[in-house]
């Protein structure tokens, strides 16, 4: 059977070695099993046969009729040269056009013959028409209900250049599945088929194809989506496996004066429920002697830095140093500033380490670091330059670890002698599904607990219209001694983009809000450093008033007192941005508020978007929201990872699937853990047939 697959494309009937080097390099089909495992998006009932008559006002459908075509000529000159012809059924008549392919098509239809069409009908200035429809000349045993469910193919703009339609792709994989010898080699075990009722994969790879029935074709794609979430999850939890029999980790047994005294002491809130269930699936994991690989998530302002801060004192306790990697400058400085303050009544030493630290200073860090003399290291991506070297590296905390590369994160782990444990953070809550696939081989911890005392945020959305009254209540909320985020897309104003910028926002705020009597920061990425920090830094002490930033504040900055975040162009960002940008406000006692200032006319996402913001606060639904309407392929980096490179299965729609896969690949494993059992060769073949594919969330 493998050799049937193993067939070379150029050698199926209808192909040839023009259509096989378009197949091999537009859509990677260099096989028989790579034509078959091309799957269609879409089926089409072909057993239906429309009448003109039924489809008069009707537009943007695809339809099947049967009729005669008389050819009327060729109309235009240059781009707009375009060739016509009138469909007649007895019920009606409507224009067929062609734009391309024109003398082939002209030699094509012989007036008076009879054809079945198909194609999107459309309406120009009130009459129905039809362009580049698929034709097929009729014969008199010609009976529609044997076309049935009609696969429609995925396909490039340079194969239809090529004139490779879906109908060849229909034609070739029915070529093979009608072969007596197609048979496909299963890659579940039995007993899995069994237990979940599925079809065979030859029937469900036929049945996805050309199914006899919309029930035939569901129960194929059921079989297919599992197979394809069974080895996404089966290969995380390898991993996983692999790296706890492999990788030896430290072990820190110890809970010693750093932590205690902290606190016991100087912890300046009390941890909630949430914060202490993280904190003891930390302790166990740190003393089992396996390499911790924790992903934890929470939302903004859930308190995971403290949490981080607390696990990085059980390494002090332990003898280990250990350091914080943050994606931004800004985060990185506020990490610092916090930590500081946190550790300022206790012996332990903290550093920051950026791109922009002074060459002198960058040197005396380094030989303190060497030596042991710094405890703690915060930095940015300097961390991971060569000459940045460790003297005891034993936990490493990485914070809104999606903007790093897995290369980047494993070289900072690898300053260890041994591997640290690895404690990664995100603020951007990621849905079950997503989280279950992306970092399926990573242990994930949740803040679902927001510390006591916090409001929940009033959203509301604006119109240009209302600018006056919600500058008033800005103007209300200052003069109760509060500070205000006013937030632009831009820095400077573009001619393609109609959207307002810092430059020439700021001076529109000040038409309401004058100088001096309020008074202002600024902060957008290209500010120098020491600028950034200064203007931070003002805006924390209560100095300034307002806040006008670019989404550079985005994460990071902590300011308690400020109770106001006001977004303009709101309609322009996505969700995940816009619930970091208002989770800057409703850090204190008092209640905050977030202003989203949009544009009149709001496409259908756009609409869907501000109204989820409004109607809640909750990271976790406006995450399930985001991927809903985005899709997993554009979050978290996935798309350019590759590791939700799924053909079928959605992780949007088929939860119950995901679930039940993962459940059957940790039971696989706990039962024959190397696949080495009989009952395990088909798995053992599948793995064998498809190299590995990098699990790019692995942390080490």
């Amino acid at each position: 059977m493998s050799q049937l697959l193993d067939t070379k494309i150029e050698f199926l009937k209808g192909v040839g070695p023009l259509k096989a080097e378009a197949l091999k390099s537009e859509l990677g089909i260099f096989t028989v099993g790579d034509l078959i495992s091309h799957y269609p998006f879409r089926h089409e009932d072909r057993s239906k046969i429309y009448t003109v008559s039924e489809i008069q006002g009707q537009e943007d459908i695809y339809v099947q009729l049967r009729g005669k075509i008389f050819p009327q000529g060729i109309l235009g000159i240059g781009p707009a040269r375009r060739f016509t012809a009138t469909f007649r059924d007895g019920t009606g008549e409507f224009e067929l056009v062609w734009f391309k392919s024109i003398s082939y098509i002209e030699k094509y239809l012989n007036p008076g013959s009879f054809f079945l069409i198909h194609g999107k009908i459309t309406n120009y200035k009130g009459k129905i028409n039809m362009a580049h429809p698929e034709l097929e000349v009729l014969t008199d045993d010609f009976n529609p209900s044997s076309l049935g469910l009609t696969p429609v193919y995925p396909l490039t703009e340079g194969l239809k250049r090529k004139k490779i339609e879906s109908k060849l792709l229909t034609q070739l994989t029915k070529q093979i599945v009608t072969l007596p010898q197609f048979q496909v080699p299963e890659c579940l075990p039995e007993s899995i088929i069994q237990k979940f009722k599925f079809v065979s994969r030859t029937q469900a790879l036929t049945d996805l194809h050309f199914p006899p029935n919309l029930t035939c074709l569901e129960d194929a794609k059921r079989r297919l989506k599992f197979d394809e979430l069974f080895y996404l999850q089966l290969r995380h939890l390898q991993l996983k496996g692999n790296r706890n029999r492999v990788i030896t980790g430290l072990v820190f047994e110890q809970v010693g004066d750093h932590f205690n005294n902290f606190y016991n002491n100087y912890l300046p809130f009390s941890l909630t429920n949430a914060q202490k269930r993280v904190l003891k699936e930390i302790r166990v994991d740190v003393k089992t002697g396996k390499q911790m690989n924790r992903l934890l998530q929470g939302d903004v302002g859930s308190g995971k830095t403290m949490v981080a801060m607390l696990a990085m004192l059980l390494s002090l306790d332990n003898g280990y140093q250990t350091c914080l990697m943050a994606p931004t400058e800004i985060l990185a400085i506020q990490h610092a500033i916090s930590i500081g303050e946190w550790m300022e009544h206790m012996k332990v030493t903290v550093a920051l380490l950026t791109g922009s630290t002074t060459k002198k200073n960058r040197k005396e860090i380094l030989e303190k670091l060497a030596n042991g003399e710094i405890d703690i290291l915060i930095g940015t991506h300097a961390l991971l330059e060569e000459d940045v070297a460790f003297k005891k590296l034993g936990f490493v905390v990485i914070d809104e670890q999606h903007r790093f590369g897995v290369a980047q994160r494993a070289r900072l782990w690898k300053k260890g002698q041994v591997a640290p444990h690895i404690l990664v953070m995100t603020a951007t809550p990621i849905p079950r599904t997503l989280a279950m696939t992306v970092y399926g081989d990573l242990d994930v911890s949740v803040i679902d607990e927001m510390p006591a005392g916090r409001k929940p945020i009033v959203t509301v959305q604006r119109h240009e219209s209302t600018r006056p009254l919600f500058m008033d209540f800005l103007r209300d909320e200052i003069a109760k001694g509060r500070q205000v985020y006013y937030v632009f897309p831009l820095i400077e104003d573009s001619e393609k983009l109609a959207l307002k910028s810092l430059m020439s926002g700021y001076d529109m705020v000040a038409d309401y809000l004058p100088t001096p009597k309020f008074k202002y920061s600024f902060l957008h990425g290209k500010m120098k450093p020491a600028d950034k920090e200064s203007e931070m830094k003002k805006f924390k002490l209560g100095q300034t008033d307002i806040m006008v930033a670019t989404t550079v504040i985005e994460v990071g900055v902590n300011v308690p007192n400020a109770s106001v975040m006001v977004v303009e162009n709101a309609e322009r960002f996505g969700l995940a941005q816009l619930h970091q940008l208002r989770g800057r406000v409703g850090r204190g006692a008092e209640q905050s508020f977030c202003i989203l200032v949009t544009g009149d006319k709001l496409s259908e996402s756009g609409r869907k978007r501000i109204k989820t913001m409004v109607r809640t606060n909750d990271g976790f639904e406006i995450a399930k929201v985001d991927l809903e309407l985005r899709g997993p392929g554009e979050l978290d980096g996935t798309k350019q990872s590759g590791v939700l490179d799924l053909k079928l299965a959605d992780i949007r729609f088929d939860e119950s699937i995901l679930i039940a896969a993962r459940n059957e690949a940790v039971l696989w494993l706990e039962k024959d853990e190397l696949l080495m059992q009989e009952e395990s060769s088909p798995i053992r073949y599948e793995l064998g047939k498809t190299p590995n594919r990098t699990i790019w969330s692995k942390i080490s």
